[in-house]
Parts: C-alpha cells; structure tokens; sequence
C-alpha cells in the first residue's frame, strides 16, 4: 500500500510546488531545439508540454543529468536510468528490478519509448503527468527510496548553475520533476521499419507484411488495443494471466472489482529490445507472449472479452513476430542523446 499512497500524495505535493518562483525564461517556440534534442518523428504531432514547463535546451540537459544521477536515490545506488536503460529502450532486462538496499521492487520496468503522448502514467494509470510521475519512484522505498525535498537539498550545490539557466531557481521539487519530464518528454521513436514502409521511403519482408495483416483487424484484430502508430490504446485491460489475480492492479485505485487484474496496455514500440514482458516479467520471449494469447488466457472473471483461443501456423507465428520486431527502432536506442 506504500505505492499506493505515493501515487496519491504526489499529487498534493506537486501541486504544492507548482506555483511558487519566479517565472521561467521564455521557451523556444515547439520544433526549433539546438542539435535537435527533440526530433518529432515524420508525420507526427509535436508533444504537448505543460504551460508551466515548456521545452528549452537547458532543462533537456538538466533532466538528462538528474536522469542518470545515482545520488537521486537514498542510498546512492539507483537511478532513473538504472530501471530504463537506453540500450533497452529505456526497459530493463530484469524481471522485476531491484532497488535500494538491494530491495526489489513490484513489477517490470516498463518503457519510456513515446511517454510524451501517454494521457496517465504508471501500471494503474493513477498519474495524470510526468511532472507527478518523478515522485513516484524516487518516494518509494523499493525503488529509489528517498524523500524529494532531501534529494533536492544534497545536490543543489552541484546543480546550481543547471536550475538557474534552466528555472531561475535553485535545484528544488518543483525544478527537480519538472526537469526530468521535459527530458523524458524527448524519447520519441517513430523510425523502425514499418514506419518507414508507411511513409513509401523503404520496403519490408514479405513475412513482415504477412505479420501485418494478421495483427490488423482483417488478422487477430491485435490492432484494437494495440492501436498504430502508438501501438497502443492507453486503455486498461485484465490480458488473462491468471485465473485469480495475485496483483490487484487498476483495482487498487478504483476500488471496482471489474478492475481486478487489469493494467495500462503499453505500446509495442521497440518491443524487441523490452525483454522480459507483462507486469510481472513473466515470458522471457515474444514466443511466450504469442503463446499466452493463442490460448485465450487463463479464465479470468473480469478478462477482457476480446481474449478468445485461436490457432496459427508455425509459418504465420513466424510472420507475426516478424512485424513485431520489425516496431524496433535500432536508431532510436542507439542514439547518443540517450546516453550519458
């Protein structure tokens, strides 16, 4: 129930630092960022930034720096980029991944690929924005395990020349979150190969395509939560994993029965490099996954109702996870903005 009460209380406590300081230096109008920082994929909205917090080259590298800034945690151990590592598409390969003190934490790490256009954060969807978001791992005792305002007051000397040129403002709360969402904000992937076969500007295999049109509605109908070219719907959904569920999931904040088991559908995006999958890590590979849903799930009272048995060829299996690993965007995690 700790997780549950930081996801509540973080929004108090933002809100509480949201107001106060100075105003912030005028921000670069939207598309204009210094070596391109923020390189919006081809065909795209630009992301949305709070009015509070719009997007400048300073606070991009701010947030990069405090991103990667083991002493974010309480013992010096943890960082933002200790649970999603660029090489992995800002995932990490361990099931369920340790925190401070050796302690581990509740579920996987899941994605960072495309957060800018995600509408709530966390497994429960209990966050409303990135800014909140920053709270929640760094309170929680199994994951970074500090106190914010603590955080703040150990680095700001470190920091000082950063928060003034970013927020004219010493390193606080407020420059804190508002820093490391305007650097997570700029982890858009939208160039794999199907992209670029969308755009006409590169072709793909013929089991690519194939996997296409199995996935879409005229195959599997995968496509209705997993929605192009997010590939996801942002919606909620109980996949079937267990017949009773052993996480509550949305249920914790709801309180609504029907909620039981059900989590926030996440993209496929880069799904290649995201290793191991579901909430709690479970399947190793995207043959387990496929497994999984050729089953028809566990039974669940509350499973989506979408989730039905079906049967594929080992030549149509082979053409679906074709178009899966064909969402990998091998520039995206390969690019040096992401690394320290």
């Amino acid at each position: 129930m700790l997780r549950v009460g930081i996801l509540l209380g973080c929004v108090a406590v933002t809100l509480s630092i949201g107001g106060c300081g100075p105003e912030p230096p005028e921000p670069r109008p939207m598309g204009q960022f210094t070596d391109g920082l923020m390189q919006v994929p081809e065909g795209w909205s630009s992301p949305e930034f709070p009015e509070d917090n719009p997007f400048t080259d300073v606070r991009w590298a701010l947030g990069k720096d405090l991103f990667f800034d083991e002493r974010l945690s309480v013992d010096g151990s943890v960082s933002c980029a200790s649970c999603h590592m660029s090489a992995r598409a800002f995932s990490a390969p361990e099931a369920i991944t340790p925190g401070v003190l050796g302690v581990l934490g509740t579920r996987n790490a899941s994605t960072l690929t495309n957060v800018a256009y995600q509408p709530h954060f966390m497994s429960e969807g209990g966050v409303p924005t990135l800014e909140m978001q920053v709270l929640v791992p760094l309170q929680e005792p199994s994951e970074m395990g500090h106190n914010i305002v603590t955080a703040c007051e150990e680095l700001a000397a470190d920091y000082a020349i950063q928060s003034q040129a970013a927020y004219s403002r010493d390193l606080d709360p407020f420059v804190m979150t508002r820093a490391l969402a305007t650097f997570q904000r700029s982890l858009l992937s939208g160039d794999s190969p199907w992209d670029r076969w969308q755009r006409g500007a590169g072709g793909v295999s013929e089991a690519v395509e194939q996997g296409a049109e199995l996935f879409g509605a005229a195959g599997l109908g995968c496509d209705r939560c997993h929605t192009p070219p997010l590939f996801t719907n942002h919606g909620f959904a109980n996949n079937g994993l267990d017949a009773v569920s052993t996480d509550p999931g949305r249920w914790v904040l709801t309180g609504d029965p029907a909620d039981s088991g059900a989590f926030k559908v996440p993209t496929l995006r880069n799904i290649g490099f995201t290793a191991p999958y579901m909430h709690d890590g479970r399947f190793q590979d995207l043959d387990g996954v496929v497994d999984h849903y050729m089953s028809g799930g566990a039974g669940h009272a509350h499973q989506d109702s979408a989730l039905v048995p079906f049967s594929l060829t080992a030549e149509e299996k082979s053409d679906l996870l074709a178009f899966l690993h064909a969402l990998n965007d091998t520039a995206f995690v390969n690019d040096a903005r992401w690394y320290p």
